[in-house]
């Protein structure tokens, strides 16, 4: 890791987009505005864009030490933002996937001590410096592939214990890696088997205990729930979040992976941040979503792993006038990538999203789904200098190629970290 320079300028870049305009989710026509600039420059100061344009103009603005950094003719962009990942985990689920491939479904798998249930023995086994090594490695492959930005979530604990646990190696890991990390409290992901016959004395312990430490400590901004049938009920999620609201902080939630159950709705009545999966969501989940202005987080990775074939149906929700955020789902059961690149490709072949648009869906509007849309996504002055020079000369390369290795170099605050 190299240290900042106070003044530095990005030139030769073939194509910089910069995404810019209004701090807020983009729909419609939006996006596919990239704000692209050819044969650009970009003046960096204190960590922060100062100035973008050509260079001869930027010229009158440099000190005479600034930093000069040569994108080399390619094409610079934000940092990626991945707004849902399950960074912190132990373990991982081999068993599981080689299970898929010999034809279980991912609710067999569960039913019989698998999935997620393997993944809670493990993480809550693994002492706090474990599971912190683990996270560091996984934080590393997202740099990597030129993201900047991530939201991360706990639930493979679920007890208040090894919660707080996940939540405090998100904590240390922020202080040691460039990595922004927006953590979030997902002790909703399933109802572990020692409270089987007690769902309500789990989800107690989540509205009296966790949720008020969680919040009084600062430990998550958001808290998440996975509406589903073998996870928590549209009433039990609804009593969940109401609590988490009331404590102060933003509403996530899984919804409609694998049925229409009214998780959309309900995320529309709470006026959530996001409404992620969506692969089953109908035309009035769509209409709730687009009239309570909630985003839709699409992970198009986390149906390729499993074999589906059920993408969410993103052409609909961009005629509705949706503004959507492409995410990676990482984690051990299925979605184990990091790259945003690969999400992107997945997007454009299987969402039928452009390239623009699904650049757009993985920068600025997935930084206004985590309220960062004033800090990070875009390439303006004033804004958070996170950017990342791409081995390609076109963006769309980035989604055509799939799946190629690529060094990108890769800069946090102005400072080139990979």
């Amino acid at each position: 890791m190299r240290v900042r320079s106070q003044a530095s300028i990005v030139v030769n870049c073939g194509q910089l987009l910069t995404l810019a305009g209004p701090a807020r989710p983009r729909a419609g026509a939006e996006l596919q505005e990239l704000g692209l600039l050819r044969d650009a420059a970009m003046f960096l100061k204190e960590g922060r864009v100062a100035a973008v344009g050509f260079y001869r103009d930027l010229q009158s603005l440099l000190p005479r030490d600034v930093e000069v950094i040569d994108a080399g003719g390619r094409a610079v962009l934000p940092g990626f933002v991945d707004a849902h990942t399950h960074l912190v985990f132990g373990g991982n689920r081999i068993g599981d996937f080689e299970q898929r491939i010999a034809g279980r479904t991912y609710q067999e798998i569960a039913a019989s001590g698998g999935g997620i249930a393997s993944t809670l023995e493990h993480t809550r086994r693994a002492s706090e410096e474990e599971l912190l090594g683990a996270a560091r490695r996984h934080a590393e492959w997202f740099l990597r592939g030129g993201t900047t930005t991530i939201e991360a979530k706990s639930g493979y604990g679920l007890t208040e214990q090894s919660e707080l646990k996940i939540l405090n190696v998100l904590r240390s890991l922020q202080e040691l890696m460039p990595l922004r990390i927006v953590p979030t409290l997902l002790a909703a992901h399933i109802v572990p088997a020692e409270f089987r016959e007690d769902r309500e004395g789990y989800i107690a312990m989540i509205t009296e205990q966790l949720i008020p430490e969680v919040s009084r400590n600062g430990l998550a901004r958001y808290c998440d729930v996975f509406c589903d049938e073998h996870a928590f009920t549209v009433d039990e999620a609804r009593r969940i979040l109401q609590q988490a609201k009331q404590s102060g902080l933003g509403l996530r939630m899984h919804v409609e992976q694998f049925r229409v159950d009214g998780g959309a709705k309900l995320a529309a009545e709470l006026g959530a941040k996001t409404a992620d999966h969506l692969e089953c969501t109908d035309a009035e989940g769509i209409e709730a979503l687009r009239a309570a202005g909630v985003q839709p987080v699409l992970l198009p990775a986390s149906v390729f792993a499993l074999s589906r074939t059920e993408y969410p149906d993103a052409r609909a929700m961009i005629a509705a006038g949706l503004a959507p955020v492409i995410a990676s789902d990482f984690n051990p059961g299925s979605s184990p990538t990091a790259s945003m690149p690969f999400i992107i490709a997945l997007a454009a072949l299987y969402l039928r999203m452009l390239p623009s648009e699904a650049i757009v869906a993985s920068t600025i509007n997935a930084a206004a789904s985590l309220d960062m849309a004033d800090e990070v996504g875009s390439l303006e002055p004033g804004k958070r200098a996170d950017f990342v020079i791409h081995e390609c000369e076109d963006y769309r390369e980035l989604a055509y190629f799939l799946a190629t290795p690529a060094r990108p170099r890769v800069f946090v605050d102005g400072c080139e970290v990979i």
